[in-house]
């Protein structure tokens, strides 16, 4: 049986949700799969400073998280940080290779990328190595020497990572790796009964509060609305709103969610996705054909994915809740306007596909085998 090696990180639930999408995939074609966290082979104090700084700054401090995504973005500055990231992982990370020794290694993240990159360039280890870039725009500790291939949501994506001098037929825009249920439809049956116009509010699987605000905002829109409401892990927001609204207000229904399995559902059940800008949820949402409205982000990436899904015609940017209510009454009452931005998405959707990156994977693996066999012969 041959063995599958996939490094994530937990800043982020992206990074993380990738890396089971892909271990499910790949299991179904008959793979060993084991997933590591690279910041659980360090100290705990590591971990909490990598996984907490990143909340921290993101989400209360993002003038601050910017202006260090911009800064880290230049390769100078990447290739100092990268070389501290590598100095800090690469004895444990090749001690788990090694001991795993897994024909194929798959990283969800980028800090991994320098860090398997480099081992390889000093031949010791040798495997095929492929990186998933879990935004539409690659930040630059993306880029290594010796990464067999990379995994893009899109064409934009690699547009951006030619100009940055990575080979064209390095790059596949197969799409981030999510749940086959996305790739799925949904039973006709289960949707035949949709009738009112619906939004699907979320806000990450922590549920930022900003939700709160665009909910007070949608519940006084003039038209007739079904508000579906995914809270995430945050139990305190999905408590505060339970209690604040019941299932039925003004004219609108409303129902809430806590965490769910059940959004690829939700999705189909929906006319609008209104969420903030993550790599993972813009692909599920790309692949259900459900246009974006985008009040609130993230700095650094989502801002950059939010810049793409606006150029591309499959997502709006809104600026205040005033705005938002006209764009969905306009929506509503111009349903034409939608099933433009639907067709721009299964555009960008036509390759998406979890089954050819696992294709790919073999590939790779017996590519390696034949130069292995090849050299030995020698």
């Amino acid at each position: 049986m041959k063995k599958v090696l996939i490094f994530t990180a937990s800043t982020g639930g992206g990074h993380n949700q990738a890396a089971k999408s892909l271990a499910a995939q790949f299991k179904l074609y008959g793979y060993e799969v084991i997933i590591v966290d690279i910041l659980k082979l360090s100290n705990r104090v590591m971990e909490k400073l990598f996984v907490e700084g990143y909340e921290l700054l993101s989400s209360s401090l993002p003038i601050v998280y910017r202006g260090l995504y911009k800064y880290s973005n230049k390769k100078s500055v990447n290739n100092t940080l990268s070389k501290y990231i590598y100095r800090i992982f690469k004895r444990k990370i090749y001690k788990y290779i090694k001991d795993i020794k897994p024909d194929l290694i798959v990283g969800t993240h980028a800090f991994i990328v320098n860090i398997v990159s480099g081992l390889k360039q000093k031949k010791r280890i040798y495997m095929p190595f492929i990186s998933i870039v879990t935004d539409f725009k690659a930040h630059s500790s993306y880029y290594g020497e010796n990464v067999d291939a990379y995994i893009t949501g899109s064409q934009y994506t690699n547009i951006g990572m030619i100009d940055k001098g990575i080979e064209a037929e390095k790059l596949y825009s197969y799409g981030i790796p999510i749940r086959q249920d996305f790739l799925n439809s949904t039973s006709k049956l289960e949707i035949d009964d949709k009738k009112e116009f619906t939004l699907l509010l979320m806000g990450g699987s922590m549920g930022i509060m900003a939700i709160e605000e665009v909910l007070e905002g949608l519940v006084n829109c003039e038209n007739h609305l079904k508000l579906i409401v995914v809270c995430g892990n945050n139990k305190a927001l999905y408590n505060r709103i339970k209690s604040k609204y019941n299932q039925s207000y003004h004219n609108k229904k409303i129902v809430i969610y806590g965490f769910t399995n059940e959004i690829p559902k939700l999705m189909e059940l929906s006319d609008i996705l209104i969420s903030k800008p993550g790599g993972v949820t813009v692909s599920e949402a790309i692949a259900k054909k459900l246009p974006i409205l985008i009040p609130y982000m993230l700095p650094g990436q989502e801002e950059e994915n939010a810049e793409f899904l606006s150029d591309a015609g499959i997502a709006m940017m809104v600026e205040d809740i005033d705005e938002l209510r006209k764009i969905i009454n306009n929506f509503v009452n111009h349903p034409k306007t939608l099933e433009k931005m639907k067709d721009r998405m299964n555009e960008v959707a036509q390759h998406y596909s979890v089954d050819r990156i696992i294709q790919l994977g073999e590939k790779l693996i017996e590519k390696y085998e034949i130069m292995y066999d090849f050299e030995r012969a020698e």
